[in-house]
């Protein structure tokens, strides 16, 4: 059966259902050199984005916020801009 891109895939594995990203949708990874939109600022004065400077392991980064200086983010705390 073929998919629209509008259409969703679903996966079944007993009694559960995930639902998964839109097809014709590739979630963005994270690369260094990359703006992102953070969802909570480091301090009241800062920016609300950041420049990815490098990965330090599977899950945070290394970044730097404009009128703040550098951080480490999880990458739940952001979003590709």
């Amino acid at each position: 059966m073929a998919l629209t891109t509008l259409e969703t895939a679903t996966t079944t594995v007993g009694p559960f259902c995930w639902l998964n990203k839109p097809l014709g949708r590739t979630a963005q990874l994270p690369q260094p050199s990359t703006w992102v939109k953070l969802y909570q600022r480091p301090n009241p004065y800062s920016f609300d984005e950041a420049l990815l400077l490098c990965q330090q392991n599977d899950e945070h980064w290394l970044a730097w916020v404009p009128d703040h200086g550098e951080v480490v983010l999880h990458e739940r705390d952001f979003a590709i801009a």
